[in-house]
């Protein structure tokens, strides 16, 4: 019997095994596939891009006024104002072209967008998406239309320069207007300052007892010479802007009992100015009110601006400007008329018992104790004061005229100038270097207005030159009165300053700076409520 031989060859895999690998495969292709339509189906649908992009520039405009949307950068009112112009230009084209009816239907579109316009910005509603598509669109057809027409290029660029010389020179008389308006609004007195004024009047000679108040108060007139004290002169004939001077420096003194107020005023203020600083005690202060009037030895003989306002030229060139260069309406103001405006030179006179004094103008806040300036060094110079050359305007260049040699030949053209309204005064230096003297020589030398326009503080740039003192800018901030000033210069300011037209007791005072003034008006005063004065 023979032996079989060993098979050394592997056994052969079953075939239900392969079977079952490709199922399995088939199986998790397809659970994956369905995962992928389950998610896809999950996920937002895109937007084609022009979609995408009109939704977004909804999102952005809709329900907005036409001053906000403006400031959009996708704004639609700049699209149909930039469409308004140009359909201006082809209206003139087509009509020169004989091609009244497409000049008619480009008029009835432009006066169909400008309403629309017009009604958002007057009624103060939101603009409608909708409207404003169709506008953009409507109008976009007629200027395809134009643009089919093939009008001469030449003639589009010759009356579209004509528009914009036009539009340049309305933009000039609307300019000079608006300042014109605004320096009227600023130097027109408030009807409720008036009636102020009058009831305050009426108070003074139909009280008696305010009369003997004043009467009793002359125990501390001493007060008016102690230099000792704290001694601060305001010039006004507006009875509220100084009271809320005199209620802010007393409010916030750390010894109000020290401070002495010398006021002096006009003729026809000088009655309510007593009143209302006899009905009220600010904190123990004294007060002094005396009327420019008084003072006898300012006449036309020893003031040049006296004598000069006398001549008719002078006169003509205040209100009506001289020859064909008329006068620019911001120098043609009754300030540059009044000696109290020019009373500032003549401090040494009016007070001549008194060492140190600071002067404060009407149209300021004080928010710090004012003390430490009547400790200041002011190493032998007649003021102290705030230098305002941070820009090139505030240079004495900007003030005088260096053509003439008299200011070329004495007056560095790049010195800093410096502010009035709030400035430290050393009357013995005033008085040993003549300060008044050299004001007056100036003044004589500018009779033909060669040397600066109009105005004090030019002359008084001449007669202190050389002769101030540099002080820390907190000590007085400006601006509050016709710009922007820095928050933080307004929170550490001592003293804060609203020169310009836009003073905070007028309607056109910027309203984010009048709140620092208006916390020192008690505005539930009845004769402020009697004549509807209000915060």
């Amino acid at each position: 019997m023979s032996r079989r031989t060993f098979d050394l060859r592997r056994p052969a895999r079953r075939r239900w095994f392969s079977g079952s690998w490709v199922w399995l495969v088939a199986g998790g292709l397809g659970m994956l596939l369905l995962l992928v339509v389950l998610s896809w189906e999950k996920l937002p649908r895109s937007t084609p891009p022009l979609a995408r992009q009109k939704l977004f520039r909804s999102s952005l405009i809709e329900d907005l006024n036409i001053t906000v949307e403006m400031l959009s950068p996708y704004s639609f009112t700049r699209q149909i104002i930039d469409q308004i112009s140009l359909a201006k230009t082809l209206v003139v084209v087509s009509k020169d072209n004989n091609n009244l009816q497409f000049a008619a239907e480009l008029s009835s579109q432009i006066r169909k967008c400008q309403a629309l316009l017009s009604t958002a910005a007057m009624m103060e509603t939101s603009l409608v998406m909708k409207e404003l598509e169709e506008a953009i669109r409507d109008m976009g057809l007629l200027l395809y239309q134009a643009q089919q027409l093939h009008y001469d290029s030449a003639t589009m660029i010759v009356k579209m320069k004509g528009q914009l010389l036009s539009l340049d020179e309305k933009m000039k008389s609307e300019t000079e207007k608006s300042t014109k308006y605004g320096q009227i609004a600023a130097e027109e007195l408030p009807k409720g300052l008036y009636c102020f004024g009058i009831r305050l009047t009426m108070e003074w000679f139909m009280n008696s007892s305010l009369q003997r108040k004043l009467l009793e108060r002359r125990h501390s007139l001493r007060k008016l010479k102690d230099n000792s004290l704290y001694h601060f002169c305001i010039f006004s004939d507006n009875i509220l802007a100084a009271s809320a001077v005199v209620n802010s420096t007393s409010m916030n003194s750390k010894h109000p009992e020290m401070v002495v107020f010398h006021l002096v005023t006009d003729e026809v203020n000088y009655a309510p100015m007593r009143a209302w600083f006899s009905m009220n005690n600010f904190r123990g202060a004294a007060i002094e009110v005396q009327k420019v009037e008084d003072f006898s030895w300012l006449n036309a003989s020893y003031v040049p601006v006296l004598k000069q306002l006398q001549n008719s030229e002078t006169q003509n060139y205040y209100f009506s400007g001289s020859g064909n260069n008329r006068t620019p309406i911001k120098f043609r103001n009754p300030k540059y008329l009044s000696m109290l405006n020019h009373l500032r030179f003549y401090i040494p006179e009016v007070y001549p018992a008194l060492q140190k004094v600071v002067f404060l103008d009407d149209d300021i806040v004080v928010q710090k104790d004012l003390s430490e300036l009547f400790s200041i060094n002011l190493n032998g110079n007649v003021m102290g004061a705030v230098e305002t050359c941070m820009e090139t305007f505030h240079r004495f260049h900007k003030y005088l005229n260096y053509s003439h040699p008299l200011i070329q030949a004495h007056f560095d053209p790049n010195a800093c100038g410096w502010a009035f309204g709030m400035n430290v005064l050393d009357l013995r230096e005033w008085r040993k270097k003549n300060v008044t003297g050299i004001y007056h020589y100036w003044q004589e030398k500018n009779a033909d207005h060669s040397l600066w326009k109009l105005g004090t503080l030019p002359p008084g740039l001449l007669a202190f030159y050389g002769l101030v003192e540099k002080l820390d800018p907190e000590w007085h901030v400006l601006g509050l009165g016709y710009t922007n000033v820095d928050p933080l210069l307004i929170k550490n300011g001592a003293v804060l300053h609203y020169n310009g037209n836009m003073k905070p007791w007028l309607k056109i005072g910027k309203e984010k700076y009048k709140g620092f003034w208006e916390k020192y008006v008690d505005f539930s005063h009845p004769f402020l409520q009697q004549c509807f004065i209000h915060g």
